[in-house]
């Protein structure tokens, strides 16, 4: 009898979360602010936006994944087993072996004063070039179709300058993002905070107004009657008013 082979491992897309998530509980949280405090008791809080946590050394082994690793200092992190640069420049066209269209706008000029050139308006000289090698390589394969070399190397060289000059925004193009989606973020917080008090604000109107209706025309005597009818008014008007 053959042996019963063993079922494959299933793939996913995204890798299974480190197993030490469950030692974040509210017992195990609590008991490192008491470890904490107990170390240094004039100072029983931090600032997460400003400081680092204490960190205790001669943690039980259930507590050691809540403290944060210590910040690399060779350059460098690990994340799901491979290794990452902290610093992980740009490297310029030369590096790369590639010829440089344009002058780097930050290049020093004879003077030693920085050159401001206007990136826009090289993307746009660019992009005409871009496309005036495009029809000459268009007009090279009509007539001869073996000459194509030169005018594609060409083309591979307009393009990664291109690119290249591109690249240099993104770390502004992430700051923008992040500011956007962060004043996004506020605006319907407080757009949120506003209508929760329009509406605190309109039903006690409403509670007011229903509380002071009628109250000189009713008797002592239909003290039961008055009772279930203004409770019938409150109903009817909080229903006419919110739907």
């Amino acid at each position: 009898m053959e042996e019963q082979q063993a079922a494959p491992a299933l793939a996913t897309a995204f890798p299974a979360p480190p197993p030490y998530w469950q030692s974040f509980t509210s017992e195990n949280l609590d008991r490192l602010a008491e470890l904490r405090a107990a170390q240094n008791p004039a100072k029983r809080t931090y600032d997460p936006s400003t400081e680092l946590p204490l960190r205790i050394l001669d943690l039980p082994a259930e507590l050691r994944w809540l403290q944060p690793p210590v910040q690399p200092q060779e350059g460098k992190y690990k994340c799901f087993g491979d290794s990452y640069n902290l610093q992980d420049p740009l490297p310029s066209l030369v590096e790369m072996g590639i010829e440089q269209l344009y002058t780097p706008p930050d290049s020093p000029t004879i003077s030693g004063v920085e050159k401001h050139t206007d990136r826009a308006f090289i993307l746009k000289k660019l992009i005409k070039s871009l496309i005036l090698n495009y029809l000459e390589l268009v007009g090279v394969l009509s007539v001869n179709a073996e000459h194509y070399v030169e005018k594609t190397t060409d083309l591979n060289t307009l393009f990664t300058n291109f690119y290249h000059l591109l690249n240099e925004y993104r770390p502004h193009q992430a700051r923008e993002s992040l500011i956007l989606m962060m004043q996004d973020q506020l605006d319907r917080c407080r757009a949120e905070t506003q209508g929760i008090r329009d509406m605190k604000a309109k039903v006690e109107g409403i509670l007011e107004g229903l509380g002071q209706a009628k109250l000189a025309d009713i008797g002592e005597a239909d003290t039961t009657s008055k009772e279930d009818s203004e409770g019938k008014e409150v109903w009817d008007e909080l229903a006419r008013e919110f739907n």
